[in-house]
C-alpha cells in the first residue's frame, strides 16, 4: 500500500503481473493515494432505506422534491414537498404495494419521465424490499415486454402518458400474466388509453388511488433490506441488442455515495440542503440515480424539468441548481450556443470574448482557481454564462460518454464554476472516476479513481496495448463495493464480465497519465456510446443494414463524440446496377459507386431498411460512404473467421469517416443558419 512513483495520485495496492499460462499481463492494483485504507462508509447506512429514512430524519422541514405548476400553458415557480411530506407519501406507496400482493424481492417497472412520481413509487420500494427496475421512457412496446418478462416484473408504474406503450405490451399473454399485479399510471392519460389498457384484462389505478389505498391500509411495518440484497436491475444494451439486466445492490449504491462524499471532502467541498440539481438526465440511468440518491443525503433538494428539452434551460434559471450534470450533448448545445452568438456578434464584442477567453484560459493553465485565474474576464463576460445557469452553479459534471477535449477545455474556462468530467459503467454504478477541479493536468481525462474504486489494466494484445509500456495502456478492469452483481438470469455473460480476481471488465481501453489520471482512448467491444451516452450494439444495427437490397458489405462507426452514426458500404452490384439502369446513371459498377446520386440512394434504402426493422433513430447512420472495394481478409479488413477488424477498418477509413462528420456539421450549421442567428 504505497504511493506510485510515477503516479502520485495512485496507491499501489497490489503488484502487476506478467502474462502467465494463457492469460494476458496486468498492471498494479490501484487505488486514490488520499483514500487508499479502506473503503468508505456512512455512519449508520447500509441501504439505499437507510440512506432515505437518515435524510428524512435530519432534514425533515428542508424542501425535498419539487416540480413546476403549469397554469394555461405557463409553467410556474418549483413547488417543493419537504422530507416529511414525501416520507408520509413513500409510506403509504409501500403499504399500498402489500396491499396488493407485493411481497420482498418481487420486482415493481417504473416508465416514464422523471419526477417526483417516479422517485416516490422507488423510494417504498426500498422500503418494502422490493426490487425497483426502471425503463428508459423512450422505449417501444416490443423492448417494455421483453424487460416485464424477462425481469418478472408484477407491477408496473407509468406516466400517463405512456399507457398506449404499456398497452400494446399488456396485449401480450406472457406480459399480462407476469405484470399479474396490473399497472398504476401518474399524470394525465387520454381516455382511449386507459380504455385500451383496461380491455386487456390488466388491474388499472391512477397514481392518487394507489397512495388513497396505502393511507386507508394499516401502514405496513418497513422491512429492512440488507447490504447485498438487489436493489435495482437497470436494462442497458447488450452486444446482440437485447438488453441485459444490470444487478444492483443496495451496496453498491450506498458505497457510490459514501465515495463521492470522501471525494467533496478531498476538494474540500461540502453540499447540503442549501444545494440544489435540475433533474433532467434519465432516471433509468444509473448517472442520474446516484446524482439524486447522493443530493436526498445531503439534505438538498431536486426540481424536476417539464420533460421538454426545449424548456430545459427555463428549468434551469426558475430552479438555479448549484448542481449540474450533463452528458456531452447537452453541453455541445452551450458549447455550439455561445459560440454561435460570438460569431454572429460585433466586431468589438469578439474581440472582448476572445481576450477574456485566452486570458483566463492562460492562468488556469499555469495553476489558478477558475474564479480566480480572470477575475476581470468572469465580470466582463462569462457572468452572463453563468446567469444563464442559474447564477449559483458550484459544480459542473459531465459524464455517460466521452466529452471532445476541445469542448471540456472550453467549458472549464466560460461556465463560472469548476467543470469535470467523469467515468462509469452501469455496472460500477457509474461513479467511479472523476477529474479533479481546477487541474488543468485532468483536462481531456476522466481523473482519478474514486475511494470506492481500485482498478488496473489488463494487456489487450490484439489491439498493441500494455500495462508495461510508456504511458501504460490496457483494458481497464475495476473493482470495489460499488461493482454490481452480475446479469439478470445470464450467468454465463457475468462470468465472461467479471475475471477470477474479483475485477469487472468495461471493454473501454485507458492509459494512465500525467500524474495518473486515466484517459480512455479505444474500446474493445464492439458496443459504443455516442454523446448523448446512449448505448448502440453496432453488430446488431449492421446486421439489419445486411438485409437491404442495396447493400453487399457495411461497417457502421460511431465516434463517442458525435450524435450520430455513419457508415461504409459496399452496395450490392446487382442492386446498385438494376437502381442505375433505373434511374438514367451510366457507366461500369465502379463508376456508379462514386455517383453522389447513387450515395444518397443507398442511404435511402438503408434507412428504409432500418425503419422496417424497426431500428431506432439513434441506430440509423446518418451519412453513408460507398466503394468498390471488398472488405477481406487479404487487405486486413476481416478477421480469418470473416468479422469485420474495426480498428483497421478506421484507420482505413479514417478520411471519409471524418469527412462524413465534417459534412452532417456543415449541413447542421446550415441549417441553424438558415433559421436565423441565435437571439441575444
Amino acid at each position: 500500500m504505497a504511493t506510485s512513483k510515477k503516479f502520485p495520485m495512485l496507491a499501489e495496492m497490489e503488484p502487476a503481473r506478467p502474462a502467465a499460462n494463457g492469460k494476458p499481463e496486468v498492471g498494479p492494483v490501484y487505488r486514490p493515494n488520499f483514500h487508499k485504507a479502506g473503503w468508505p462508509k456512512l455512519e449508520g447506512v447500509e441501504t439505499c432505506f437507510d440512506l432515505f429514512e437518515k435524510s428524512c430524519r435530519l432534514f425533515a422541514d428542508c424542501p425535498c422534491l419539487g416540480e413546476r405548476p403549469v397554469e394555461d400553458g405557463v409553467a410556474g415557480p418549483f413547488r417543493f414537498l419537504t422530507f416529511r411530506e414525501v416520507e408520509e407519501t413513500v409510506a403509504a406507496v409501500a403499504s399500498a404495494y402489500v396491499r396488493l400482493g407485493l411481497k420482498p424481492r418481487d420486482r415493481v417497472g417504473v416508465l416514464g419521465a422523471n419526477c417526483k412520481e417516479w422517485m416516490m413509487a422507488m423510494q417504498g420500494m426500498n422500503r418494502m424490499s422490493i426490487v425497483c427496475v426502471p425503463l428508459y421512457e423512450t422505449l417501444g412496446d416490443s423492448t417494455v415486454e421483453y424487460i416485464v418478462k424477462h425481469s418478472g416484473t408484477r407491477l408496473l408504474v407509468s406516466a400517463g402518458s405512456k399507457l398506449k406503450v404499456v398497452a400494446k405490451a399488456m396485449s401480450s399473454a406472457p406480459v399480462k400474466a407476469t405484470a399479474d399485479v396490473g399497472v398504476v399510471y401518474w399524470g394525465a392519460a387520454a381516455d382511449a388509453d386507459v380504455q385500451a389498457l383496461k380491455a386487456t384484462g390488466v388491474k388499472v389505478m391512477s397514481w392518487d388511488e394507489l397512495v388513497s389505498v396505502g393511507k386507508e391500509a394499516a401502514e405496513a411495518v418497513p422491512v429492512k433490506p440488507s447490504a447485498e440484497d438487489l436493489c435495482t436491475i437497470m436494462y442497458t444494451s447488450g452486444t446482440t441488442g437485447d438488453p441485459k439486466g444490470v444487478m444492483i445492490p443496495h451496496r453498491s449504491v450506498v458505497s457510490t455515495i459514501a465515495g463521492l462524499l470522501a471525494f467533496l471532502d478531498f476538494c474540500k467541498e461540502k453540499m447540503g440542503p442549501s444545494d440544489s440539481y435540475l433533474s433532467y438526465l434519465p432516471l433509468a440511468h444509473i448517472f442520474d440515480r446516484v446524482v439524486e440518491e447522493l443530493m436526498l443525503s445531503v439534505g438538498g433538494c431536486i426540481g424536476y424539468w417539464q420533460g421538454d428539452i426545449r424548456k430545459l434551460m427555463d428549468d434551469v434559471c426558475a430552479l438555479r441548481p448549484t448542481l449540474f450534470c450533463g452528458v456531452p450533448r447537452v453541453f455541445e448545445r452551450v458549447y455550439n450556443g455561445v459560440r454561435d452568438k460570438v460569431e454572429h456578434g460585433s466586431f468589438l464584442s469578439r474581440l472582448i470574448f476572445n481576450w477574456a477567453y485566452y486570458r483566463k484560459e492562460y492562468y488556469m493553465k499555469q495553476g489558478y482557481r477558475q474564479d480566480q485565474a480572470s477575475i476581470i474576464s468572469d465580470l466582463l463576460v462569462f457572468k452572463n454564462v453563468k446567469a444563464k445557469l442559474g447564477g449559483r452553479v458550484r459544480v459542473l459534471v459531465s459524464g455517460g460518454a466521452p466529452l471532445s477535449q476541445q469542448i471540456e477545455s472550453f467549458m472549464r474556462v466560460v461556465v463560472g464554476a469548476p467543470f469535470v468530467q467523469g467515468y462509469g459503467l452501469t455496472e460500477t454504478c457509474a461513479a467511479s472516476f472523476i477529474a479533479t477541479p481546477d487541474n488543468p493536468l485532468h483536462v481531456g481525462s476522466v481523473g482519478g479513481p474514486m475511494p470506492a474504486t481500485e482498478f488496473r489494466l489488463e494487456a489487450v494484445p490484439e489491439l498493441g496495448y500494455y500495462p508495461t509500456s510508456d504511458p501504460p495502456r490496457g483494458e481497464v478492469c475495476i473493482r470495489g463495493p460499488g461493482v454490481f452483481s452480475g446479469y439478470y438470469a445470464n450467468e454465463a455473460m457475468t462470468k465472461e464480465a467479471v475475471d477470477a480476481d474479483g475485477f469487472f471488465h468495461t471493454g473501454d481501453v485507458g492509459e494512465l497519465v500525467t500524474d495518473g489520471t486515466l484517459r480512455i482512448i479505444d474500446r474493445k467491444k464492439n458496443i459504443f456510446k455516442l454523446s448523448q451516452g446512449e448505448y448502440i450494439a453496432v453488430e446488431k444495427v449492421e446486421n439489419v443494414y445486411k438485409t437491404c437490397p442495396m447493400v453487399e458489405q457495411v461497417w457502421v462507426y460511431g465516434d463517442s463524440t458525435q450524435s450520430c452514426l455513419v457508415g461504409v458500404v459496399v452496395p450490392s452490384h446487382k442492386g446498385l446496377m438494376v437502381w442505375a439502369a433505373e434511374n438514367g446513371v451510366a457507366g461500369e459498377y465502379e463508376d456508379v459507386v462514386g455517383s453522389p446520386a447513387a450515395r444518397a440512394a443507398v442511404l435511402t434504402a438503408m434507412t428504409a431498411t432500418g425503419k422496417a426493422e424497426k431500428l431506432n433513430s439513434l441506430e440509423q447512420v446518418k451519412a453513408v460512404t460507398l466503394t468498390a472495394e471488398q472488405f477481406t481478409v487479404e487487405n486486413d479488413l476481416m478477421t480469418p473467421s470473416y468479422k469485420l477488424k474495426r480498428a483497421p477498418l478506421l484507420k482505413h477509413f479514417k478520411k471519409q469517416v471524418d469527412a462524413m462528420y465534417f459534412e452532417l456539421a456543415e449541413a447542421e450549421a446550415a441549417k441553424k443558419k438558415a433559421g436565423g442567428a441565435p437571439a441575444s
